[in-house]
């Protein structure tokens, strides 16, 4: 692949490495081994999130659209007939508002999944992912520390992760405060922070291996743009479909080092 593709086509680039990752799976079966475990944690970490967040969030959006109608023919009464054709539009509103709720839901739902599933499934995503840097590169380049410092790192991670979703967070609440186009930056920058999120999480196996430095990976990230802005939409949208996110942690881990590869030699 020449740095010419990488950039002049970077965003479809990007979309394309978790279909890579799904063909050089099926190409060599050896690597099988390495999902099996994880996708059982996966399932695992799927269904008790379903069951704490989606039955309770579908209730809560019944009965937000129930009292919406409650109101709607509470108002309707109070107008002229001929206004009574409103309703129908307040209803399909609703109806909108409804629908984007439950699909940020399923987005919030597999956020959750990676989250748990990347932690407790990373000592084979790790294997995994050497094999797959292997096989594209022909070597493996890690440098080495104690379980210790290991351990330390995986936690300090996370943390920063946290710290940079509460920094990030914090200002795009108070966009919300600005009618109509603050809403949409709100969404806009929210929208940013969780796909630069997936993208650190799916390219973080490799990129751990080298030890960067927090600030190094989210550099990796932002200079890769938009090849790593088409991998973190397709990503997102991937773990955002019910049951099947839960077999695509593993192959988005490995279109994540495919990435890492590929961005590595063309530089």
């Amino acid at each position: 692949m020449s740095k010419q593709i990488l950039t002049g086509f970077g965003f479809f680039t990007g979309v394309s490495y978790p279909f890579q990752a799904i063909r050089i799976l099926g190409q060599n079966r050896k690597l099988w081994k390495y999902l099996i475990i994880p996708i059982l944690i996966n399932f695992l970490a799927g269904i008790t999130t379903y069951i704490l967040l989606l039955n309770p969030s579908l209730k809560l959006f019944d009965t937000i659209t129930n009292n919406v109608i409650l109101w709607v023919d509470k108002v309707i009464d109070k107008l002229p007939e001929w206004s009574h054709f409103l309703v129908y539009i307040i209803l399909f509103i609703s109806f909108l508002l409804k629908a984007f709720l439950f699909i940020l839901l399923l987005i919030i739902i597999g956020f959750i999944i990676v989250q748990f599933g990347s932690i407790l499934g990373s000592p084979w995503y790790g294997k995994l992912s050497e094999q797959l840097e292997i096989f594209r590169t022909g070597k493996l380049e890690i440098i080495e520390v104690s379980i210790f410092q290991d351990i330390f790192r995986a936690i300090l991670f996370e943390l920063k992760k946290l710290l940079l979703i509460v920094i990030v967070s914090l200002p795009f609440f108070l966009f919300n405060l600005i009618p109509s186009i603050g809403n949409l930056v709100s969404l806009t920058i929210g929208f940013t922070l969780t796909t630069t999120i997936i993208c650190l999480d799916f390219c973080d196996a490799i990129l751990e291996r080298k030890r960067l430095h927090f600030r190094e990976k989210l550099k990796f990230v932002w200079q890769g743009f938009p090849t790593t802005a088409g991998f973190g939409l397709i990503c997102l949208t991937l773990i955002s479909i019910p049951l099947f996110n839960l077999i695509v942690i593993p192959i988005c881990v490995c279109a994540g080092t495919l990435l890492v590869c590929d961005k590595a030699r063309n530089n």
